[in-house]
């Protein structure tokens, strides 16, 4: 939900900027604009004179101008470039003794976890995300409990079984995981 109004907002605001800009562009070019746009000829600018000059005995005020818009020019890469970043891990570099490494999808590792981890007893499903750096990677792991598991039980499997596995065929030192458990919710039935 909150990357999906990120980047709706983000869209809007390079529409608002695309637009203005180019109804700027279009008045300086001479071009019809609505009548309703300040600014209506060749001639015109954005900054009168006086709007320039009203600070200008202030030494401070033109050097804040440029540090707030540079502030904010900073800030809008940065959301931007937040936008592109994968929410989850696409490789993991396995140490392969030779020195060299080998790439391991990070998928098939998500896969393999998620299958472990779902067959502990008392757990109903699980699903694996892997976050983090592929030379260090962290496992986001959700399961599923039955009414009878023993949430104590299944994260002891869990860290003891098929993290230990993961970490070990991976060649990772550590391999941190961020656990959460739910119950599933049976459907009630009605018994004659």
């Amino acid at each position: 939900m909150i990357k999906t109004a990120n980047r709706v907002l983000l869209g809007l605001a390079g529409l608002v900027l695309v637009a203005v800009g180019g109804a700027v562009l279009a008045t300086g070019l001479g071009l019809d604009v609505p009548s309703w746009w300040p600014w209506d000829g060749t001639d015109d600018v954005l900054l009168s004179t006086a709007d320039r000059t009203r600070w200008r005995d202030e030494g401070w005020w033109w050097p804040t101008v440029i540090a707030v818009l540079a502030v904010l020019v900073v800030l809008a890469l940065w959301w931007f470039l937040a936008q592109l970043r994968r929410g989850r891990l696409a490789e993991v570099l396995v140490d392969s003794g030779d020195g060299e490494g080998a790439l391991l999808r990070g998928r098939a590792l998500e896969d393999a976890l998620g299958d472990e981890a779902g067959a502990l007893d008392g757990v109903s499903g699980a699903k694996v995300a892997l976050t983090g750096r592929r030379t260090a990677p962290r496992a986001r792991v959700r399961m599923l409990m039955e009414p009878h598991a023993s949430p104590g039980l299944a994260l002891r499997g869990l860290s003891e079984g098929a993290l230990t596995h993961a970490r070990t065929s991976a060649g990772l030192d550590e391999l941190p995981a961020e656990v959460r458990m739910k119950a599933v919710k049976h459907r009630a039935e009605r018994v004659n």
